[in-house]
């Protein structure tokens, strides 16, 4: 019986010992003592051992060589990786993925290579892997679907080079713009399919359309026309309204996209109640109420209710408040149809501007955007001086886009300004060729950067020829003079100017001018100018004996002051604001000829029968020279007539000698005009407009006399109406006008046509 129990106890101590080994060491058996790398090329064998898991030391075991494998994969420098057990002896064989030699583009017309480089994440000298080149294949497709180009097919092709180098080729078929063929709106009632087409920025393609890419499909930009479709319901009412989807589909052919917004109008309402909570006890209530844009009874436009916070920030932040907070509260009443408002005048959280940081500005300098800035850092944070900020970057005209945030501090009362730019192109090199009744066939050609050496600078060099004009001229511009925000500058000019035809002399003027011009607020600005002119004047055989009597040489010194207030929405094309201009110029500091000269301009700009239709603007210039000990000399009075007086040729009106017919000037005028422009019914995209106008205008009181001078200061008028279009060759203008009033003496011209383009 001893034997059995014997045995008996020697297999539980041998079980046991077996199940309380490690369990590596049960499953595989001993532990490892040597790590042997192969394969390895450019990866040091040190450091592919530095991402196993295992060490020399540790036992032999699945886990962990699984473990390893992953850790090896990782890296992405092998293509294959394989740990296996030999004798003692951990064994990993690799094989690294190849370097990239050079990157290439092929089948891209669209897009530069230079754009598609910056787009894609694998760069020369980096380790090739699949993963990075699908990525890439999918930046590169979104880029030509940004672009309109949705049939774009990208295929990559790897060429294998010694030393397990690769070159990689994107081969690109770029494939046709798909262009938006229809934009459908379902649920609108209170307006039409074509009056929504004008407010959002996508258009339905069109053959005169060749030169825009608004036609092109844009998700960004259709999530743009989303919210100009409800700023505009809202600015008219609307203050439910919704896009409740907007979804873009591809056509059957593939040819084209069909986008349709689905709208919720929801009911109109007007202003009700407008209360103000005012809660600053330094500020008076009257100070605030004057600032209101809305009105009791008045359709409910979100647009006044913006300018109303705007306002009242603006003046709370003049009265030294640095943390103010104006929040309208909104409260419908949908029964009445109206919508009250609160504006809560409150003091903010105390959050302070901690650090501003710039990204993306490669050639310009960082203190020429710092110098827009509203705001410095430790200045108390304020949304409405960040609104201005990203206005004044963007009027640079250096920047294709940009971008200001805020981010949280180091501590919750600072505050991080993040601005993100991209940079554009600012140099230009510009053809012009054009047309006018005034001077004829032109030519012009000009050179310009606007941002020279990314220091915000400005210099141009140009010339001009025309049937009466020659010129060429050279300006160079400091927008920070002193690094205070004074642009001065100074120009160099040559010009020649024909008037035989109106005056028989012709006069050519060589000189240079000084300037520095500043802002005294936001819509008030004044300009200092320096003249040095030389002025030739050459009479032709038959001149007047007026002109004759101006023949030679003369030298202009001269002191010129300008003010200007100018509240206009748009230079070019105002629908609204004023402009109100106000300039002096004193001649004889130094120089032979003295005179002092004065004119202004008035102008004033109204939308009628409602915002983006019609628009009113009404004009009046005026301007007076007189001479200082001598008489004004003929190039340095006044002339009206072609663009200046229409219905009249160019030098058509003023002072003349009957006997030669030759224009001399004036030294006093004055014109008024009054025109209505008006949109002729046509898609707003192909830029034409008409216009009605009346003009009146007088021009004398020379200091000459003599026989055959008709110097009569009496009233012209004229009236016409004309057309304005936007052409892809540049700003086409046609007037027909009549004169209403004349004298005998005077040359008339009923039409006035101009065209220009720079390409």
């Amino acid at each position: 019986m001893a034997q059995p129990w014997r045995t008996l106890i020697a297999f539980a101590i041998v079980a046991g010992a077996v199940l309380l080994a490690p369990a590596g060491t049960a499953q595989d058996g001993g532990v490892i003592r040597e790590i042997r790398v192969v394969g390895a090329q450019r990866v040091d064998e040190e450091t592919v051992r530095s991402y196993l898991r295992a060490r020399v030391g540790d036992p032999f075991g699945e886990d962990l060589i699984d473990t390893s494998l992953k850790s090896l994969f990782a890296t992405g420098y092998f293509t294959d990786v394989r740990v296996e057990r030999s004798g003692e002896a951990l064994v990993v064989t690799v094989a690294e993925n190849p370097i990239v030699n050079r990157i290439a583009f092929e089948g891209n017309r669209r897009i530069e290579d230079d754009v598609l480089e910056g787009e894609i994440g694998l760069k020369p000298r980096q380790v090739y892997t699949r993963t990075r080149v699908q990525a890439d294949m999918a930046r590169i497709l979104e880029l030509y679907r940004r672009s309109g180009r949705f049939a774009a097919v990208v295929e990559p092709q790897i060429i294998r080079l010694p030393q397990n180098r690769v070159d990689v080729a994107f081969e690109i078929d770029e494939g046709p713009q798909t262009r938006v063929r229809r934009i459908v709106f379902i649920g609108n009632t209170r307006f039409g399919d074509g009056r929504l087409k004008e407010e959002i920025t996508t258009k339905e393609a069109a053959w005169y359309r060749i030169l825009s890419d608004n036609d092109v499909y844009d998700p960004d930009r259709m999530a743009f026309d989303r919210e100009r479709l409800t700023r505009f319901y809202q600015s008219e009412g609307y203050v439910d309204f919704r896009v409740a989807s907007a979804v873009a589909e591809l056509t059957r052919d593939r040819d084209g996209f069909l986008l349709t917004f689905t709208l919720e109008e929801g009911r109109r309402y007007r202003f009700g109640r407008i209360r103000l909570d005012n809660r600053l006890k330094d500020v008076p209530d009257d100070a605030l109420t004057s600032l209101m844009e809305t009105e009791s009874g008045e359709w409910y436009d979100s647009e006044l209710v913006e300018k109303t916070v705007d306002a009242m920030s603006e003046e709370v932040g003049k009265a030294g408040f640095a943390f103010v907070d104006v929040r309208p509260g909104i409260e419908r009443n949908p029964d009445e149809g109206t919508v009250d408002i609160v504006f809560r005048v409150d003091t903010g959280p105390r959050v302070y501007v901690e650090r501003i940081e710039i990204e993306g500005n490669v050639r310009t300098l960082d203190r020429v955007l710092r110098r827009e800035f509203r705001l410095v850092e430790g200045d108390a944070f304020d949304v409405s001086k960040l609104r201005q900020t990203d206005r004044r970057l963007r009027n640079l005209g250096f920047f294709e886009n940009v971008e200001i945030s805020n981010e949280e501090g180091s501590r919750p009362d600072r505050t991080k300004v993040v601005v993100k730019v991209s940079e554009q192109s600012t140099g230009e090199l510009s053809f012009g060729l054009g047309y006018s009744t005034t001077n004829g066939p032109l030519f012009d050609i000009s050179l310009r950067e606007r941002n020279l050496l990314g220091k915000g600078q400005d210099i141009r060099v140009g010339g001009q020829i025309s049937a009466r004009e020659q010129e060429i001229d050279l300006s160079f511009t400091e927008p920070y003079f002193t690094g205070r925000p004074i642009a001065a500058g100074f120009d160099v000019f040559r010009i020649i100017r024909d008037n035989d035809e109106e005056s028989s002399f012709d006069v050519g003027s060589t000189g240079f001018a000084l300037r520095a011009g500043y802002r005294l607020s936001e819509n008030w600005s004044q300009r200092w100018t320096y003249t040095l002119r030389g002025d030739t004047v050459d009479p032709g055989a038959t001149a007047s004996v007026f002109v004759m009597r101006e023949r030679g040489d003369s030298l202009t010194s001269m002191l010129g002051h300008r003010v200007v207030r100018d509240t206009r929405d748009n230079r070019f094309e105002p629908t609204e604001g004023h402009l109100l201009r106000l300039s002096t110029e004193i001649a004889g500091i130094g120089g032979p000829v003295r005179f002092v000269r004065g004119e202004a301009t008035a102008a004033g700009y109204v939308p009628v029968f409602g915002p983006e239709t019609a628009v009113l603007a009404l004009t009046a210039r005026g301007g007076v020279i007189a001479g200082l000990g001598r008489d004004v000399r003929l190039v340095n009075r006044f002339n009206l007539g072609g663009d200046r007086l229409r219905g009249f040729a160019v030098r058509g009106i003023g002072p003349r000698d009957i006997a030669t017919g030759d224009a001399l000037g004036g030294n006093r005028f004055a014109t008024a005009t009054a025109e209505l422009i008006f949109p002729l019914g046509l898609p707003d995209e192909l830029g034409f407009k008409g216009r009605i106008f009346t003009e009146m205008g007088t021009l004398g009181g020379i200091d000459v006399s003599g026989p055959n001078l008709a110097d009569r200061m009496t009233l012209r008028a004229a009236a016409g109406f004309g057309l304005s279009w936007t052409s892809p060759l540049g700003p086409l203008r046609l007037d027909f006008a009549w004169p209403l009033r004349k004298e005998d003496f005077d040359r008339t011209d009923n039409i006035l046509f101009s065209i220009g383009t720079a390409f």
